[in-house]
C-alpha cells in the first residue's frame, strides 16, 4: 500500500518531467536563429489577394509636414473675440408690451492682417454688436470697431487701436490643392489658441447655407475649402493656414448634425476674404459687381454638357443679357479658367468689382463662343429691373410704399399689397419694420393695391396693426403707434 508521502513525491516528479517535456518541444517547434520574440523579423505570408513584403521598413515623415513653423507664424496673430449684444424679441407679444432686451454675449475667433490692428473675422461673430472685446495672444484685452460688414460673405473686418502687432500674412487659396495639409486655428468652446490639422478635402464647396436677402434675391456666395482639420463653436473667424503659415482660409462653418464637429470644415477662400477687406477698408462696404444671371451646374441633366454653369434665367437689362448671353447658355470659362459649377463661378466673379470686363467662354446649342461682359452695380439691375413697374410712391411718417411688383407677387403668391420701399425716422420705423417688408393686412382689411392703402392710412386716428411678410417669406405683424 503507497503511503501519503510516496505519493506526493510522484506527483512533485511528474510534475517536473511534464515542464522539461513543454520545453524541449517549445525549443524545437521555434528557429534556432530566434533569440527574443522582439527581434523576430516578419515572415511573408500569402494570401489570395497577394503577397505581403517581409522586409522591414523604417517610416519617416517628411521634412516639409511640419507643423511647428506654420503654428509658430500663426498662432500670435489668432484673436479671441467677446460679442455683447441685445437679444432680438423675437416675440410678437414681448415686442408689443414694451419689454426690453437683455444683452448676450457670443464669443468667435478673429486673424490680424496688420500690425496696425486690423483684423478679419466671420459676419455673424460681430452681428448686432453692441459692444466688441478683442484678447490678444499676450492676454490684452482691446475694444475694437467695425470698419464693414459683408453677409452675402459672411466676413466682416474691425480695428482694434494699437500697433506692432503679429499679423497673417495673405496666401494664395487658388493655389491651393485637394489632399494639402492645413492647420485651422481658433477658440473653439473658448479654449485659447488651439491648433488643429487636416487637409484640404475639396475647394469651391456650397453647403447651402446662403439666406435671400430682403429684396428676395440671393447674392451670398458660396464658394469654401472645405477640410477635415477639426472645428468647432467658437473657431467661426480663426485661421485656415498652409504649412508656411500663410493665411488661406477663415473658418466659417462645420457640417454636423449634432452641432459639433462632425468630421468637415468650411472655409472663406483667402483670396475672397483679401478682396472683401480691401474694399471694406476703402469704400465702408463691398463693391460687387453681377453679371445679371440665374445658374445651376451642367452636370448632364437639363443641358447634354457635364460640366460648366448653365444660365436658367437671364436678367433683363442685366449685364448678361446686354452682352449677348441668353437662357441655356452653358459657361465653361471665366478670362480663361475653367469653370466646372456654380460656386467656381461666384468666386470669380465675387474677386471683381463693377464696371470690370470679364471674358466669357460659353457653349450654345453645342458651339463654342466668347465674348466680353461688364458686370454692372446691385443696385443699377435692381433699377433695370424694376423701375418701369415702380411709378408712384406714397409718403407719410418717414416711410415710402409702392405698388407690388409682378416679381414679388409671383415670388409671394400675392394678388395685392404694398411694399416699404424705405425707411426714415419715424413711426413705422420705430415699429421694428424693417425694409422690403410686404404689407397685406391693415388691421383687418386686405390691402389691395397703394391707393388702397392710401386711404386706409390717412383714415387712422388711434393706433393700428399691420400684417404681411418679407420677399424670403418670413411672416410678421406690427403695431403702428399713430
Amino acid at each position: 500500500m503507497i503511503s501519503s508521502k510516496q505519493f506526493f513525491l510522484g506527483v512533485v516528479l511528474a510534475s517536473f518531467l511534464s515542464g522539461i517535456l513543454v520545453l524541449l518541444g517549445m525549443n524545437l517547434i521555434s528557429s534556432p536563429s530566434q533569440n527574443s520574440d522582439f527581434e523576430t523579423p516578419p515572415v511573408a505570408v500569402t494570401t489570395s489577394f497577394e503577397e505581403v513584403e517581409s522586409t522591414v521598413k523604417d517610416y519617416i515623415v517628411p521634412e516639409g509636414i511640419n507643423f511647428l513653423k506654420a503654428s509658430r507664424k500663426a498662432v500670435p496673430a489668432v484673436v479671441h473675440i467677446t460679442n455683447t449684444y441685445k437679444s432680438q424679441n423675437n416675440s410678437t407679444l414681448s415686442r408689443l408690451l414694451g419689454r426690453e432686451r437683455r444683452s448676450r454675449r457670443s464669443t468667435g475667433s478673429g486673424v490680424i492682417i496688420s500690425p496696425d490692428g486690423y483684423v478679419v473675422t466671420n459676419y455673424h461673430v460681430v452681428e448686432d454688436a453692441e459692444e466688441l472685446s478683442v484678447r490678444l495672444d499676450d492676454n490684452r484685452r482691446l475694444d475694437a470697431e467695425i470698419i464693414g460688414t459683408d453677409p452675402d460673405t459672411d466676413l466682416a473686418l474691425i480695428k482694434i487701436n494699437t500697433n506692432n502687432l503679429p499679423y497673417v500674412k495673405f496666401g494664395n487659396s487658388k493655389k491651393t490643392e485637394i489632399g494639402q495639409w492645413v492647420l485651422a486655428i481658433g477658440n473653439p468652446f473658448d479654449l485659447n489658441n488651439t491648433v488643429t490639422a487636416g487637409i484640404i478635402s475639396a475647394k469651391a464647396r456650397s453647403i447651402n447655407m446662403a439666406q435671400r436677402s430682403r429684396d428676395g434675391l440671393n447674392y451670398s456666395i458660396e464658394s469654401f475649402l472645405q477640410t477635415d482639420a477639426v472645428v468647432n463653436r467658437g473657431n467661426s473667424g480663426g485661421a485656415l493656414v498652409n504649412l508656411e503659415g500663410e493665411l488661406i482660409g477663415i473658418n466659417t462653418a462645420i457640417a454636423t448634425n449634432t452641432g459639433s464637429y462632425s468630421g468637415y470644415s468650411f472655409a472663406v477662400p483667402s483670396a475672397l476674404v483679401q478682396k472683401v477687406a480691401n474694399d471694406l477698408l476703402e469704400f465702408r462696404e463691398v463693391r460687387r459687381g453681377l453679371m445679371g444671371v440665374q445658374i445651376t451646374d451642367a452636370d448632364g441633366t437639363l443641358t447634354e454638357e457635364l460640366s460648366g454653369v448653365l444660365l436658367s434665367g437671364v436678367t433683363p437689362g442685366g449685364a448678361a443679357e446686354l452682352a449677348g448671353l441668353k437662357e441655356e447658355d452653358v459657361i465653361i470659362k471665366i478670362d480663361g479658367e475653367t469653370i466646372n459649377t456654380t460656386s467656381q463661378l461666384q468666386e470669380m466673379v465675387a474677386l471683381k468689382r463693377p464696371g470690370d470686363d470679364v471674358k466669357v467662354t460659353f457653349k450654345r446649342n453645342g458651339k463654342e463662343n466668347n465674348l466680353i461682359l461688364t458686370l454692372m452695380e446691385r443696385e443699377k439691375m435692381m433699377a433695370e429691373n424694376v423701375s418701369e413697374e415702380i411709378t408712384t410712391t406714397f409718403r407719410i411718417e418717414g416711410a415710402a410704399f409702392a405698388d407690388l411688383t409682378s416679381a414679388i407677387k409671383e415670388q409671394l403668391n400675392l394678388e395685392g399689397g404694398v411694399q416699404v420701399l424705405e425707411l426714415g425716422e419715424g413711426t413705422w420705423k420705430a415699429s421694428g419694420i424693417r425694409e422690403g417688408y410686404v404689407i397685406t393686412k391693415v388691421g383687418d382689411q386686405d390691402v389691395e393695391d397703394l391707393a388702397a392703402f392710401e386711404r386706409m392710412i390717412q383714415r387712422k386716428d388711434k393706433d393700428f396693426y399691420v400684417m404681411g411678410k418679407y420677399p424670403d417669406g418670413e411672416k410678421e405683424y406690427y403695431r403702428i403707434r399713430w
